[in-house]
């Protein structure tokens, strides 16, 4: 959560400003620049973590710090089985597959090296994040239920709903 990156990041931040030199690397999610229905909390907690980067960089920025380097990934669906179940339309499945965990930890270390501030796994992401940003909500309303945001995640929840109900998820 983005608590936790503040915490772990002031833990170390001194140290590193001291002696202007370090990398940190925030991981958020697709979900941190652009949301869909059924997991607020989720997509709550990355927006947060996409803010405080942004946040921290800036600082870094206005207090001449460039030995200090970030970076912010912002992966797609990796297949973990986290989200088993989330689908979006039948059509555009092939075309946004979820993420091989290999390939998305390659292309973040390919980021990270390249002292790349920011990358969306994959670049397709991109647009969903640079559209919601120039069109009219309307705009963007109309895109996100064609592809199938608006009920992606129903089958997930219908999934976890059906595990808790039979027992497998222990609830606090």
């Amino acid at each position: 959560t983005s608590l936790q990156c503040n915490a772990m990041t002031k833990a170390f931040l001194p140290q590193m400003k001291a002696k202007n030199h370090g990398h940190i690397v925030t991981v958020a999610s697709a979900l941190g620049l652009f949301s869909t229905a059924c997991v607020e909390d989720y997509c709550a907690s990355k927006f947060g973590a996409v803010g405080f980067h942004e946040s921290l960089t800036h600082e870094l920025l206005a207090e001449d710090l460039d030995g200090i380097k970030t970076t912010l990934l912002c992966p797609y669906i990796v297949d973990t089985g986290m989200f088993a179940g989330c689908e979006i339309r039948k059509e555009l499945r092939s075309l946004i597959p979820p993420l091989e965990p290999l390939y998305t930890v390659q292309q973040s270390m390919k980021a990270i090296l390249a002292e790349q501030q920011m990358v969306c796994i994959p670049r397709l992401m991109y647009i969903p994040f640079l559209t919601r940003a120039l069109l009219p909500w309307d705009a963007n309303l109309a895109t996100y239920r064609f592809m199938g945001g608006d009920k992606c995640m129903l089958p997930f929840i219908k999934n976890v709903e059906l595990k808790t109900s039979n027992g497998h998820i222990k609830s606090s």
